[in-house]
């Protein structure tokens, strides 16, 4: 487990990069409506890390005005 608060909040942002970048590569724009549960796991496990990132990013900034 990562202890520092610094090292959280930089894999935080990676992660949430990396699960945009993977969601809008494969996003079809065709309209052929097909669902998929995997690529709505994705979108959900991306919403998830956005906001963890978030939170990461409030803790961060109120640790350095300490």
């Amino acid at each position: 487990m990562v202890k520092s608060l610094k090292v959280q909040f930089i894999l935080s942002i990676l992660v949430a990069i990396a699960f945009i970048y993977n969601s809008f590569n494969y996003t079809e724009f065709s309209g052929e409506g097909e669902f998929y549960v995997p690529r709505l796991l994705l979108y959900i496990a991306m919403i998830f890390s956005v906001y963890n990132a978030g939170i990461l990013t409030q803790k961060f900034i109120q640790s350095k005005k300490k």
